[in-house]
C-alpha cells in the first residue's frame, strides 16, 4: 500500500475522509483542494466545513476540515452532522412533485383545498406560487408576523406539520399572490402541510419513503433538538471580530423550511438523485426547473424549490442555507454530471466562496 493510500485509510478509520465511490482525486487535486479548503476557512474564520465532490454521477471525494465542537476538540468527519437549513426546501419541493406526478396534486391547486386550516386571505394562493416564493406569504422581517396563542397537548407539536403553521398563519399577505418573488421559509411550513395532506402520511414519512429510502440516505433526519442525534455539530457565530459558540434553538417548527440535519454524504446524495433523476421524471424536472417570473415582471431565477441559472449544458441547479448553527450550498451540472456540497456549523461563512475556492483547485491544479 502506497503512502497516499495508507494515509487516506488512517483518515477513514478516524472518520475524517474517503473517497467515497468511484475514482478518487488524484494527488494533486487533494493537495490543491485541500490548500484552498483551508486558506478559505482562515479568511473566514470557519470553525468548521464539510465538502462533497460529485464526478460523473458519484461522489468521489469527502472530507471535514477545522471542528464539529471547538470547545470538546472533536473535529469535521464524515460522520458529523449539520444542518441542512434552507436546503430541506428543496426536498419539500421535489416530494411535492412527485404528488404531482401521481395525480395527487396540481400545481395550480388552492392551498386551501388541502390546508383548511390555513386562514383565507382574500387571494388564491396556488402550490405552484409556494414553490417558486410567489405566495406572498411573510418570511421573517418583511412584514408582521403574527403567532396564533394556543395551547398543545403535545410537549413537541411541531412534529406534526400542521400545528406549526400556527407560528404565523394569522399573518397578513406581504403582497398579492403572484405578483412578485418573495423568499418565504413561511410559505414552505405551508407547502409541507399540502404535502402532508395531498400524500395521507406524516410529512417527514414521506420524506423518507419518497427521497432518503431510493437515494440510500441513511442519515437524513428532523433536527429535533429532544432526539440525541449522534455526531450533530455544535454551533458558532462572528461577534465583533470574535468567533463564540451559538445557541442551540429548535427548529421542528420549519422541518419543511429549514428543519432536517444530515452528514455531508447525505446530501451529496440528494445531490446525485437529482442529477440522475432518480426522484423525479424527466418532464416533472423540466417543470422544477423552469422559472416563472412574477406578473410585476421582476426576473428571478428562482423556480420550484431551486436556483436554475444557465441553460443547456451549462444548467445550473443550486441551493444555499443559512440558519443558527449552519451555513449550507448544494450545487450541481446536472447535464455535465458533476458538483459541489459544502455543509459548515459557522453562522457567518460563505459557503459560495468555499465552493468557488474548491472548483478553481480542481481546475488549476
Amino acid at each position: 500500500m502506497n503512502s497516499l493510500r495508507l494515509t487516506l485509510f488512517v483518515l477513514f478509520l478516524h472518520g475524517l475522509t474517503w473517497p467515497v465511490q468511484g475514482g478518487a482525486l488524484s494527488v494533486k487535486e487533494l493537495a490543491a483542494v485541500d490548500a484552498a479548503m483551508r486558506a478559505e476557512m482562515d479568511r473566514q474564520k470557519a470553525v468548521g466545513v464539510a465538502l462533497g465532490v460529485i464526478r460523473e454521477g458519484e461522489i468521489v471525494y469527502a472530507k471535514g476540515y477545522g471542528f464539529a465542537d471547538r470547545e470538546e476538540e472533536i473535529p469535521v468527519s464524515i460522520k458529523t452532522m449539520f444542518r441542512w437549513a434552507s436546503i430541506s426546501k428543496s426536498v419539500t419541493a421535489v416530494a411535492a412533485m412527485q404528488l404531482v406526478e401521481e395525480g395527487k396534486l396540481n400545481l395550480d391547486d388552492d392551498v386551501r383545498r388541502h390546508v383548511p386550516e390555513f386562514p383565507d386571505k382574500g387571494d388564491r394562493i396556488t402550490v405552484r406560487q409556494l414553490l417558486s416564493h410567489q405566495g406572498g406569504i411573510v418570511h421573517y422581517t418583511n412584514g408582521k408576523v403574527v403567532r396564533t396563542k394556543r395551547e398543545y397537548e403535545s410537549k413537541h407539536p411541531y412534529q406534526d406539520v400542521i400545528p406549526a403553521l400556527d407560528t404565523f398563519k394569522e399573518s397578513p399577505l406581504v403582497n398579492p399572490p403572484g405578483e412578485k418573488y418573495s423568499y418565504s421559509t413561511h410559505g414552505y411550513i405551508l407547502l409541507s402541510a399540502v404535502v402532508e395532506r395531498a400524500g395521507k402520511q406524516r410529512f417527514a414519512e414521506q420524506v423518507q419513503k419518497r427521497v432518503c429510502t431510493p437515494l440510500g440516505m441513511m442519515f437524513l433526519q428532523p433536527d429535533y433538538q429532544w432526539v440525541n442525534i449522534p455526531h450533530r455539530a455544535a454551533g458558532y457565530l462572528l461577534r465583533n471580530d470574535q468567533v463564540i459558540r451559538s445557541t442551540d434553538t429548535d427548529v421542528s417548527w420549519k422541518l419543511g423550511g429549514g428543519g432536517f440535519i444530515s452528514t455531508v454524504e447525505d446530501l451529496a446524495r440528494f445531490g446525485i438523485g437529482l442529477m440522475e433523476r432518480k426522484l423525479v421524471n424527466e418532464n416533472t424536472e423540466q417543470m422544477m426547473w423552469t422559472v416563472k417570473q412574477p406578473s410585476s415582471g421582476k426576473l428571478t431565477k428562482y423556480a420550484l424549490g431551486f436556483t436554475v441559472e444557465g441553460q443547456g449544458a451549462e444548467l445550473k441547479i443550486s441551493h444555499n442555507g443559512s440558519q443558527e448553527k449552519a451555513k449550507t450550498r448544494l450545487v450541481i451540472y446536472p447535464r455535465q454530471r458533476h458538483g459541489m456540497i459544502v455543509m459548515s456549523n459557522s453562522r457567518h461563512a460563505d459557503p459560495g466562496k468555499f465552493t468557488t475556492e474548491a472548483y478553481r483547485a480542481l481546475v488549476n491544479k
